[in-house]
């Protein structure tokens, strides 16, 4: 399927926006809990489910990969005990995530070959996480150093981050492929 979303609005908030950004969320909030601390980081996880994220960007459009990481994010910090308030921006940084990857998506056209639809799924994911969890930056109003923030939180999270999303979000996409010319889409 070579068409794009760029002739739809990025921004339409539709039903099917709310129910795949709603599942979306529920998916990342139950399947992100399967997670473990990486040692020597600033609590920093390796989630696969994160991949959800991207996934739900790039398929459903960025206001649905937003809210996938937002709602997600806060469903597994209250699950793990964090509360919804203590990680804020980190939710926020994955709700950008979702949100990047749908606009990138939006504008950067679907390729006709599985390989090269592979290849589009794995940038868009790696240049959303990388820049999307920029945001966290902000860990350094809350106390933290820039430096601290760097090597304890920043990298380690975009390096397993965008690990997980290269690996699963090409195999998100291929799954939802048959789906999706079912449906027309």
């Amino acid at each position: 399927m070579t068409a794009t979303r760029s002739a739809q609005k990025p921004w339409a908030v539709t039903s099917r926006t709310v129910v795949f950004g709603a599942v979306g969320a529920a998916l990342y909030g139950v399947l992100g809990v399967f997670s473990f601390i990486i040692p020597g980081t600033a609590n920093v996880s390796l989630r696969p489910a994160l991949a959800i994220i991207p996934f739900v960007g790039i398929r459903f459009g960025p206001v649905a990969g937003f809210f996938t990481g937002v709602v997600g994010n806060a469903i597994v910090d209250q699950i793990q005990g964090f509360g919804f308030l203590t990680y804020w921006n980190w939710s926020l940084a994955n709700g950008l995530v979702g949100l990047i990857a749908g606009l990138i998506a939006n504008y950067y056209p679907q390729p006709d070959s599985q390989s090269r639809q592979v290849i589009r799924a794995i940038i868009i994911s790696a240049v959303a996480v990388v820049v999307g969890l920029s945001f966290t930056v902000t860990d350094i109003f809350l106390g933290n150093t820039f430096g601290y923030w760097l090597t304890a939180a920043y990298i380690p999270a975009i390096l397993n981050t965008t690990l997980v999303s290269v690996i699963l979000v090409p195999v998100l996409d291929r799954a939802w492929q048959p789906l999706a010319n079912r449906a027309g889409r």
